[in-house]
């Protein structure tokens, strides 16, 4: 049985281009996983090994792989930063124990930055902070750590120190035991010489070192006390503490460096060893039934427990489909048979592996605390539950984001249509937040993401992965559709065919739901007038007939309906019947309650520098955007805005020509929002004109 003391179940996050994927290749060097480092700006970096990652510099998809430093197995998933991928992060937050936040040492806490910390707090992940690129132009690694506090909220602990700056910096301060780390200029991360602190830094040193100590003797009262009596707590204390405070979240220890100059990674990795939790610190995962509710059980992190595992992250290569799964409890083996509580369906386990990026080992079993791939499973789709059959149980599903954009595509030619289909059904089950449907009146597959690099890199993976050529159309926005007026009104259902019949009348009352609220429906009737076997029919006929408004086809959002009485016939009434009159109903009421349209509103986050902010304010203005903030940073201007997502397609071309190619901005949904009057008339005459095409 594997020691679960020596598992650190990691990921490494970040704003774009802060470093993350160079981090990633610099911890497998220094753990002899790889033996030549690859570059993401020569597009040969280990875990980007997609062509559109090579080619574009970014990561797209997370990328697992296992490593070894100072007897400790380290499973390491490297995310993308991209905010089109958040899905990435999401999903990898949810299984891991512990992450490295990587922040640029002159960029700072950026927009992504803030949305991945976000996620990591909801998913109560343990982080250490690594302030990377030092060695920039602009770097100030004191300013970074203001901004962790500042914008994220967070308390770094700081437990090294820079020396030098920008193209000076040749190493760090390891506070705890006063040394420095200094590197040579050649490149290689083992090159290096541990020193006595330089004179000129050792009152800086000693200013830093008493803010750790106070921070961290907090968290052990014994210590504490002797700590003010004027003992100072020896260094494995003074670990301990950090270790029950990082697992607690009430700081995040904070290191420095320069990953693409090999410089401060060993301490990263020491620090992931000393102080990010094993699986079995980590809260139990709790168990749910088929309908989401706890059950008030946990999945105990022992290998003795029933199975139970989580499929996180779907993905297909040349070996078939791989099944990316965290194991919270239990041991699985190759032949194995589990069942997967979402479909009802048990599988056999044919190949188990151990991911190094692209390239695999194969395992005969893993066990509790493991992240392993699984090679050839069918009906299985992320967020899944595996479990033993003989004691089966479901863990805390993943909820995604809906699809904001859509664009129509079709094949080029003719064979196309066939490997189109199956392309895009092996797509769907990989990524969770990409969604495919035909439209009913023109027949087009219609394709639906987070945003339009989402969409570009979807339509790329069909051109290059499956072979298959798309012709593209125009982005479109998802917009929906909402009430703005109460109304009371009564629909009878009949039907007399020979025998038995159809009957049943509803009054009802239809109404603006609170924001945010979805489709909510109540039953009032207390006598039998309506049998309360009826009801849930009743709420159904509503419930689906809100997927498609009566202004132009849109899902109706934030819609009350309550059922006040009604009618029913003993012989002619049936769950049909009900659900009938209430589709019936709904056809007849909605357009009475002076429907209207709602567009999706993105929170967009734009950096400019300082002498283009006027032109970038004016742009964001004519896009119908409202500022919230404006933030003056070291190297530029923050400009904070919620802007409709129609009017933001093409926005990064315009604002690389405002500011000389140096803005950068990135873009989440936030909520949606009452359309102006000129903007829904176009889109429903455009969606109406669309349909007499069709």
């Amino acid at each position: 049985m594997k020691d679960l003391t020596r598992y650190r179940n990691i990921g490494i996050f970040a704003h774009v281009d802060a470093g993350k994927t160079t981090t990633t290749e610099r911890i497998l060097k220094l753990t002899g996983k790889i033996h030549k480092m690859g570059e993401v700006h020569d597009g040969a970096a280990t875990t980007d090994f997609m062509d559109q990652e090579q080619e574009r510099g970014i990561t797209i998809q997370s990328a697992a792989t296992t490593c070894f430093w100072k007897d400790h197995q380290l499973n390491i998933i490297d995310t993308p930063g991209h905010v089109d991928f958040t899905i990435e992060v999401y999903r990898s937050l949810k299984v891991l124990d512990g992450g490295v936040g990587v922040f640029c040492g002159s960029g700072g806490v950026e927009p992504q930055s803030e949305t991945n910390w976000r996620y990591a707090n909801e998913s109560e992940v343990a982080r250490i902070i690594f302030v990377n690129k030092l060695d920039r132009i602009g770097a100030d690694f004191h300013m970074v750590v203001k901004q962790i506090q500042d914008v994220l909220g967070a308390r770094p602990l700081v437990m090294t120190l820079p020396i030098g700056r920008e193209n000076t910096f040749s190493g760090v301060i390891d506070l705890l035991t006063r040394k420095a780390w200094v590197w040579d200029n050649s490149g290689d991360p083992l090159k290096y010489e541990i020193q006595d602190v330089p004179a000129e830094l050792a009152d800086e040193v000693e200013t830093w070192r008493e803010r750790l100590i106070e921070t961290a003797v907090e968290q052990d009262d014994a210590v504490m006390e002797r700590y003010l009596e004027g003992e100072e707590p020896d260094i494995e204390s003074l670990k301990r503490c950090i270790r029950k405070g990082t697992i607690a979240l009430d700081f995040f220890p904070t290191y420095c460096g320069s990953a693409f100059k090999n410089k401060g990674v060993q301490l990263v990795l020491d620090a992931v060893v000393d102080y990010l939790p094993d699986p079995s610190e980590v809260k139990p995962q709790p168990e749910v039934d088929m309908e989401g509710n706890e059950t008030g059980a946990f999945a105990k992190v022992d290998p003795e427990a029933p199975l139970r595992a989580l499929a996180f992250k779907i993905m297909d290569d040349r070996y078939g489909a791989l099944t990316f799964t965290r194991i919270y409890s239990g041991t699985l083996s190759k032949g194995d048979t589990v069942l997967n509580t979402a479909t009802g369906k048990t599988e056999r386990i044919g190949r188990l592996v151990e991911l190094h990026a692209n390239d695999r080992e194969d395992l005969d079993a893993a066990q509790a605390g493991d992240i392993v791939a699984i090679i050839g499973m069918k009906n299985i789709q992320t967020g899944h539950t595996l479990c033993d059959p003989k004691n089966p149980a479901t863990l805390e599903p993943m909820v995604f984001p809906d699809p904001v954009i859509s664009i129509a595509i079709a094949p080029k030619d003719k064979t196309g249509a066939e490997k189109l289909g199956i392309a895009l059904g092996k797509m769907v089950q990989e990524d969770p937040s990409f969604r495919v449907e035909t439209d009913r009146d023109s027949g087009e597959t219609i394709i639906k993401g987070m945003g339009e690099l989402h969409l570009d890199i979807k339509v790329d993976i069909l051109k290059r992965t499956h072979g298959v050529d798309v012709e593209v159309g125009k982005p479109q926005v998802a917009y929906r559709e909402t009430i703005a007026t109460r109304i009371e009104d009564s629909y009878t259902h009949k039907k007399q065919t020979g025998g038995s019949g159809q009957f049943a009348r509803i009054d009802y009352i239809i109404e603006p739901g609170e924001e945010g609220s979805g489709f909510q429906f109540e039953s009032q009737i207390t006598g039998g007038n309506v049998p309360r076997e009826f009801w849930p029919a009743v709420e159904k006929g509503f419930r689906t007939s809100m997927g498609e408004g009566v202004l132009a086809g849109f899902p109706m959002l934030d819609v009350k309906v309550t059922l006040v009485d009604g009618a029913a016939h003993s012989v002619d009434s049936s769950a049909i019947a009900f659900e009938t009159a209430a589709r019936a109903a709904y056809r007849q009421s909605i357009p009475k309650t002076s429907p209207k349209l709602l567009e999706p509103i993105m929170r967009v986050d734009v950096f400019t520098p300082d002498e283009h902010v006027g032109d970038v304010i004016g742009d964001l203005n004519r896009r119908r955007a409202i500022i919230k903030s404006q933030e003056a940073g070291a190297t530029g201007v923050r400009v904070k805005a919620d802007a409709p997502l129609s009017e933001m397609f093409g926005y990064i071309g315009d604002l690389r020509t405002i500011t000389s190619g140096r803005g950068q901005f990135s873009m989440e949904f936030s909520h949606y929002a009452d359309c102006p009057a000129s903007v829904a008339e176009k889109v429903v005459a455009e969606i109406q004109q669309r349909k007499i095409a069709a």
